[in-house]
């Protein structure tokens, strides 16, 4: 069993606070999507894919770091998210600047952008489900949060950012 972060007891925190519609589901330690979802038993397309995106704007120094999240079964356009930043080039983050900013190690990044340095964006196709999945930010444990919940919650901008 994992320790949890501090990521998780914010998480937890926002979720009881707000009277949430939302369930903990643990199960063996997991950070690919796919075996994820099979082991929460739904559908990929319901899984918050959670990647941290760097968009360097014109100038060299200038960088705008993106939470971009999509359905389980779908990728990250990285040219789309460039475009919606203005940015002349967007790539995955590197992981020391991944885990830092979101507070969670890789595989169990959780679609909120807790640090205001982190801009979230939410393909609109995941928030076509009832209902989402994510990891908790631990490996060991998932959320099943309805999605009306989930948008009241984190606010994110939505745009159509996978492919």
């Amino acid at each position: 069993m994992e320790m949890p972060t501090t990521a998780f007891r914010r998480l937890m925190s926002v979720l009881d606070g707000s009277f949430a519609d939302y369930r903990v589901i643990d199960h063996e330690a997991e950070g690919e999507t796919l075996r994820a979802s099979d082991l929460r038993g739904h559908e990929p397309a319901q899984a918050a894919k959670c990647m941290v995106v760097q968009v360097r704007r014109k100038a060299p120094t200038e960088h705008v770091t993106v939470l971009a999240v999509v359905p389980g079964d779908r990728r990250v356009d990285f040219k789309k998210v460039r475009r919606l930043f203005g940015g002349a080039d967007a790539s995955l983050a590197d992981r020391s600047l991944a885990e830092r900013i979101t507070g969670c190690v890789s595989g169990c990044v959780i679609p909120f952008a807790f640090d205001p340095g982190l801009h979230l964006v939410v393909d609109p196709e995941l928030l076509l489900h009832d209902e989402i999945y994510f990891n908790a930010a631990r490996l060991d444990r998932s959320i099943a949060l309805g999605t009306e919940h989930f948008v009241a919650l984190s606010e994110p901008r939505v745009a159509p950012i996978a492919r």
